[in-house]
């Protein structure tokens, strides 16, 4: 420690300012790592938001493939023909109660192409049997849930897909 004439001490800081025409600022590499991970989240958040009337189309389908399958097993287990068919704005099952299975399409877009009954059981293999369903919110897609008689009612693209 050095002490001046006076007596008092007297440190050195080190100085904090800048060399003389240099700007403090952000370096290219940190605003190319800030837009990436910006384009990362937006495209994650679009992604998670996509709920678009294929997908909705899709769901339906699953949907009313479950309930062919529940339909069917119901007329095994009674011995009592179940029949589906197309309403407006939805389906019914006859030869079940009409609280066991839903009767509406989850998305009002949903319909039916043509005219179409299909029949359940009670036997264990049943006919070759498809419906075809579309959506108004995505015109000329269509998907087909089918079944060969055999095995349980699936999904495949119909022919406007």
């Amino acid at each position: 420690m050095r002490t001046s004439a006076a007596g008092s001490s007297c440190r050195r800081r080190p100085s904090t300012a800048l060399p003389h025409g240099r700007n403090r600022g952000f370096t290219l590499i940190e605003l190319l790592v800030v837009v990436a991970i910006i384009a990362i989240a937006s495209a994650g958040v679009s992604f998670a938001l996509r709920d678009s009337g294929a997908t909705q189309l899709e769901r339906e389908a699953q949907r009313l493939a479950a309930l062919l399958e529940s339909g069917r097993a119901q007329s095994r287990s009674t011995g009592v023909p179940v029949l589906w068919s197309p309403t407006d704005g939805g389906f019914r099952f006859d030869g079940v109660p009409a609280e066991l299975l839903p009767q509406r399409w989850l998305a009002d877009t949903t319909q039916v192409r043509g005219s179409v009954t299909l029949q359940l059981g009670p036997e264990p293999i049943i006919g070759r049997q498809e419906v075809v369903l579309e959506s108004t919110a995505v015109p000329g897609r269509s998907l087909r849930v089918a079944t060969d008689g055999l095995r349980p009612f699936a999904i495949a693209p119909g022919d406007g897909s």
